[in-house]
């Protein structure tokens, strides 16, 4: 499938499956190699995160834990600019070494939030990974250290994302055709 319709709108192709896993396997290695003997605790961002989450899981080869936390601020293909915290933590994290596992960070106010939102909860340090960076959208100053991929800002779909919550179970990352 080079092109699908999603609702009213056609996305092509624009990274396919097996670069996002080459792109994976690179982060993966650095977080094995950075995190070695911490038992990074990753807080993944529903639900966008979730299979660029399962499949870094199951390439980082240190002990490791997972949960997962639900943010929204996405309407359409717009972000509303504001954060709502839908599911919370329930895990313990003082002293921990915590890993976010975003899908995609634009604007980065999604991050921002969790991280001020962790900070009171005393972890031993807080590190960014995300699938997917769109640096000219960026509005706020943030360390990420774990960025699988750079891209334009173009609206995506595939491989976790959604257009109106479909086409998360695309294999492929597909971008908007105006």
């Amino acid at each position: 499938m080079d092109t699908v319709k999603i609702k009213d709108k056609t996305f092509k192709i624009s990274i396919p499956e097996a670069e996002i896993m080459k792109h994976i396997d690179e982060v993966a290695e650095r977080i094995n190699r950075d995190m070695a003997g911490k038992n990074p605790l990753l807080l993944a961002v529903l639900n966008g995160s979730f299979i660029f989450a399962a499949d870094l899981i199951r390439r980082i080869t240190i002990p490791c834990e997972i949960s997962f936390v639900k943010l929204a601020s996405y309407q359409g293909t717009t972000s509303t600019g504001k954060v709502t915290e839908v599911i919370g933590i329930n895990e313990d994290l003082a002293g921990r070494t915590i890993i976010i596992v975003e899908d995609i960070v634009e604007s980065g106010l999604t991050i921002k939030r969790m991280i001020e939102t962790l900070g009171t909860r005393n972890p031993e340090s807080v590190h960014i990974c995300t699938l997917l960076l769109k640096p000219e959208k960026l509005t706020v100053p943030l360390d990420i250290e774990y960025v699988a991929m750079s891209i334009p800002n173009d609206f995506i779909l595939g491989y976790g994302l959604d257009y109106d919550q479909q086409g998360r179970n695309l294999k492929d990352i597909y971008t908007l055709v105006e």
